[in-house]
């Protein structure tokens, strides 16, 4: 896996206010990552999802009409069983109960705004690391369940 590899995958970008998303755009774009889709409306999250096949989500929480909780569970309905794909939660909401939430819908990581830049590249250097891993296992042993996922409460595959 190369830097190469990685700044080729996907990403998709989920907030409601259009100046956040130029911020991340940016961001991303100086450290070299041009697969890039944003979306302002988290209606639209999960088709984008089905057709971009993004390697890494980064989702605000608190948005109008759908926010990120429904986002999140939505796209716990659609992964695969055996699936790793990250997401990264960017919220304004740094409540205990914000993060417990998220990360029991299936974020794997956590962030509160405002945020530091730098900590966000390297959490999403970090998380894109993991699922390029994840995908080089998976062609080694096609078929072969990697990571059962658990349910925090009942500790049963789900």
């Amino acid at each position: 896996m190369t830097e190469e590899d990685l700044l080729a995958s996907r990403l998709l970008l989920v907030d409601d206010q259009p100046a956040n998303l130029r911020l991340l755009e940016e961001l991303l774009a100086r450290e070299g990552f041009v697969n890039v889709v944003s979306t302002t409306e988290p209606q639209r999250v999960l088709d984008l999802y089905v057709a971009f096949d993004p390697d890494l989500v980064l989702l605000d929480l608190m948005m109008p009409g759908m926010d990120g909780y429904a986002v999140l569970d939505q796209l716990a309905r659609r992964r695969a069983l055996y699936d790793f794909r990250p997401i990264l939660v960017l919220t304004a909401d740094a409540t205990s109960e914000a993060k417990r939430r998220a990360l029991s819908l299936g974020a794997k990581d956590f962030l509160t705004k405002p945020f530091d830049a730098i900590e966000v590249m390297l959490r999403v250097w970090n998380l894109l690391e993991t699922r390029a891993l994840y995908k080089r296992l998976q062609t080694l042993s096609p078929g072969e369940p990697l990571l059962p996922r658990i349910h925090p409460k009942s500790g049963e595959d789900y």
